[in-house]
């Protein structure tokens, strides 16, 4: 199974994906004239603007949803597997990715937010709805819904439970070994998954409400005491920070393990932590009630920051200036190797490793405690993806029970993912998230040329911030946009 795995990733994340990445991110930063740096202050004004409806979400609350599936096990095992097979230089290459994927992820969320649709009491939209209205291919649109729904209501599920059941044991002990049906499993695990499945169940069961004020609860505060920690670490090796600087940026263009490594550890990583590009972020962009569809655009782009250059830069600096990490050779064996061999790199336990190695006894137990978090809620965010997908299908194929047939086989994927190898997990994930960055990337490529709608609601949002208007409206016939017909109506509407 992990050699088949192994193959399918050898031909999904071919260097054409990991440039495909970089090139679109540097595309769009350069057609939005690098808006992720020109609005920076207008993204943290829109956070905190209250624009929660009956429909619709606000949108701190979408940015808590987005952050939930972002901030996860990405975080924290991604980077360092990140630098355990790809070296320093790869936190850098991760840097970029988010840097350019800020303006990628400003135009998917807005694209959401232009061709997004009234589902009942609720907001829907993303990657599937934008695909058959701005491209008008509904044939790709359904591929794109059934992989989506294949790796988030699947494959991924199962990375973040696993960095779960890892954690705790590494905490607080297997406990005694059991003998099932999927061979010997530690009871420390088979508790773990039993419990995160309960949880989730008594959540998912609830909508898209539910999840979103338990992520705006958890997401913000989880977040926030992870960076404390590593600036508390940081604070205590001060002495060593200019020499890792300059290690990240020096091993980025000469690295250990070759430059292909870095860059396609960085980016694969990066890529699966901010998700700029892989058409997750969209769905929860859709959900917000906005009054343009640009200002979720910002706001989505700067949740890329707090990701990877705040939350993941934290986890490298603390692997690094405490030197718990090795090095995997491209060949064999170890470039550097500070740590044991049974010392897994798609794991936690670099970063357990290395708060304990500076505040003993805490380590531990603390990555354990911030991965059930951060893992938890990106879980609840992946099944909103997933059942954002199910509803888009739903519309064309009426199979009664889907939504219950997405909950089982997403709890019996976190609870499989909770007791079995990390590799295995991380690899099936890795087809999700390759599957779905290939669609959207070249779909979102397609849209710009046919029509450019996110650019045109670029310019018309700063067309009106200019004009300082009380109040910002969005016409899309005006502006040329077809299809975008929930606008269309509330245009109509507010005339009255």
């Amino acid at each position: 199974m992990q050699d088949i795995v192994n193959a399918i990733n050898g031909i999904i994340w071919s260097p054409a994906l990991i440039y495909l990445c970089l090139a679109a991110g540097l595309f769009f930063s350069i057609m939005t004239r690098f808006m992720q740096v020109r609005h920076i202050k207008e993204m943290w004004r829109l956070l905190f603007t209250p624009n929660e409806s009956s429909k619709g979400i606000s949108s701190f609350q979408a940015l808590a949803i987005s952050l939930s599936g972002r901030v996860g096990t990405g975080n924290i095992a991604g980077v360092a597997a990140a630098i355990g097979f790809g070296g320093p230089g790869a936190v850098f290459w991760m840097w970029m990715v988010a840097f350019l994927g800020a303006a990628t992820a400003y135009v998917e969320s807005t694209l959401a937010q232009i061709y997004k649709e009234e589902d009942g009491d609720q907001f829907r939209g993303g990657p599937a709805y934008y695909f058959e209205k701005a491209m008008g291919q509904k044939w790709f649109a359904i591929i794109f819904a059934i992989a989506t729904i294949l790796a988030c209501g699947v494959l991924m599920p199962g990375i973040q439970s696993n960095s779960i059941g890892i954690a705790v044991a590494t905490a607080f002990g297997d406990g005694e070994m059991v003998n099932t049906g999927m061979g010997l499993i530690s009871s420390a695990k088979i508790t773990t998954g039993t419990l995160i499945c309960i949880a989730l169940a008594f959540i998912i069961f609830g909508g898209v409400k539910r999840i979103a004020m338990v992520a705006q609860i958890i997401v913000p505060f989880m977040a926030l005491a992870y960076i404390v920690i590593a600036l508390v670490i940081v604070a205590l090796n001060i002495e060593q920070l200019p020499g890792i600087i300059g290690m990240i940026v020096g091993d980025a263009f000469t690295p250990m393990a070759g430059i292909g490594a870095a860059i396609g550890w960085g980016v694969k990583r990066g890529v699966y932590s901010n998700e700029a590009g892989q058409g997750t972020g969209p769905h929860a962009a859709a959900a917000s009630n906005v009054s343009h569809p640009a200002q979720q655009g910002f706001v989505q782009a700067f949740s890329i920051y707090v990701d990877t250059l705040f939350v993941c830069s934290a986890t490298a600096f603390m692997i690094l200036i405490t030197g718990a990490y090795n090095v995997h050779s491209p060949t064999d064996g170890y470039l550097i190797q500070n740590l044991g061999a049974d010392i897994a790199a798609n794991s936690p336990a670099f970063t357990q490793l290395a708060i304990e190695s500076t505040l003993p006894s805490l380590g531990k137990p603390f990555i354990a405690f911030a991965l059930f978090f951060f893992s938890f809620t990106t879980i609840l965010a992946y099944y909103y993806i997933a059942e954002t997908n199910v509803s888009y299908i739903r519309r064309s194929i009426k199979l009664p029970g889907m939504m219950g047939v997405l909950k089982v086989a997403l709890l019996a994927s976190v609870f499989y993912g909770t007791v079995k190898t990390a590799d295995l997990a991380w690899g099936l994930g890795d087809i999700g998230v390759g599957l779905m960055a290939w669609l959207n990337i070249i779909g979102i490529l397609i849209i710009f040329f046919m029509a450019r709608p996110a650019m045109k609601a670029l310019k018309d949002y700063e067309e009106q911030k200019n004009n300082k208007v009380d109040e910002y409206t969005f016409d899309p016939e005006k502006l040329g946009i077809k299809n975008a017909h929930y606008w269309v109506k509330r245009l109509a509407k507010n005339k009255k």
